[in-house]
């Protein structure tokens, strides 16, 4: 050991003015930082900024112990050192800065995900937390590269290692990382929620829950639907939470007997029937065809409701007004009719049970049967 060194009077006075600058900066930057936390919070409450309170509970969380470390190189920074420590100090800066510019961005991230569950909106938990893990890798991975790269590694060989090790890892798990990726496109583009009511191809549900691989759905019978999130985004999909009213025609056929007045009268009856429900708006209702046995009508009205309870309490209102309406104005529903003529020949044997076979044929008989 040198003892000479310590014996030195410029040694202990060097000692001294560092330990004072460290322990004057260390007091100085956490002043600082509880002034610029006490003005940022202010400033969120007045104008109710989500950035300002980002920024706030960011300087809240610097750790003291990289604060106390920023300290120690300032009061180094002023103290005469060797040309070898200068360079040893500027990178010891750096890797200080670093690690404290990722830890305030890791709890920017932090707080970006909790702030999505404080406005009340339903969202994906699933995509949330892989956007927000993903976030968070990026950040300390670039940390790592830029403090490996300050200390003189390079850096290029382990990024082209990385990149080749990911692309054998994406090809063995390729099914996985579809499936991946298809609910992190739900997530981000929102074709559905949980919650929401969907039907596509022969399944038709609520959607309970979007996991990594799958999303379940219960359907209208009461099982659960699971489904990969790759082969549901493939397909076309009807989403009828988000629909604000419900389209409905539906038609019906009065008897080719009917008068023509009331024939047009028929029209004018469906609108004041459906105006007179509510729930609903009238569009339109016509005499649109002849079909076999019928004169038919096409009604279309447009329910102010998405819920299909009460677009189907609203369709039971109408045709009980349809059907009351049609009678008092005489008016019958046609029902389906075959008009089938016989001509030459006999008429067969009827046997009738439980009725001896002479008084079957002379029942028949007796109601004018045509005979040959």
């Amino acid at each position: 050991m040198n003892w000479d060194v310590l014996i030195n009077q410029s040694f202990w006075t060097n000692l001294a003015i560092l330990v004072t600058i460290t322990l004057v900066s260390y007091w100085l930057l956490c002043a600082a930082q509880r002034i610029a936390v006490r003005r940022l919070r202010a400033l969120h409450e007045r104008t109710q900024g989500r950035t300002y309170g980002f920024a706030a509970e960011m300087l809240q969380g610097t750790s003291r112990l990289l604060v106390l470390a920023f300290s120690l190189m300032i009061g180094l920074k002023i103290v005469q050192l060797a040309p070898r420590w200068e360079a040893t100090l500027s990178q010891a800066w750096f890797l200080a800065l670093a690690f404290q510019i990722a830890l305030w961005l890791d709890m920017a991230v932090r707080l970006w995900m909790q702030s999505l569950t404080l406005d009340g909106k339903a969202r994906n938990p699933v995509t949330t937390t892989i956007v927000g893990i993903m976030l968070r890798i990026l950040i300390w991975v670039m940390m790592l590269l830029s403090i490996l790269a300050n200390l003189g590694v390079d850096i290029t060989a382990m990024v082209a290692s990385l990149g080749v090790g990911g692309i054998a890892i994406a090809l063995a798990v390729q099914t996985l990382l579809s499936d991946l990726f298809a609910s992190l496109s739900i997530g981000l583009d929102k074709p559905f929620e949980i919650g929401d009511f969907v039907v596509f191809g022969d399944v038709a549900g609520t959607i309970e829950h979007i996991g990594l691989k799958t999303t379940r759905i219960r359907s209208l019978s009461g099982e659960q639907i699971v489904c990969s999130n790759a082969a549901l985004q493939s397909q076309t999909l009807h989403n009828y939470k988000r629909m604000g009213t419900r389209r409905i025609v539906f038609r019906f056929g009065i008897t080719y007997d009917t008068p023509t007045d009331k024939v047009r009268e028929v029209s004018a009856l469906v609108k004041r029937v459906i105006e007179s429900v509510g729930e609903t708006k009238f569009d339109r209702a016509h005499f649109m065809a002849f079909d076999d046995s019928q004169l038919t009508f096409e009604v279309v009205h447009i329910v102010q409701s998405s819920d299909y309870n009460r677009y189907m309490h609203v369709q039971q209102e109408i045709n009980l007004g349809l059907l009351q309406g049609l009678r008092d104005i005489d008016v019958k529903f046609a029902l389906p009719v075959r008009n089938v003529e016989f001509i030459g020949g006999t008429l067969p044997e009827i046997s009738v049970a439980g009725l001896p076979k002479t008084s079957a044929n002379q029942s028949t008989e007796g109601r004018g049967a045509p005979q040959a």
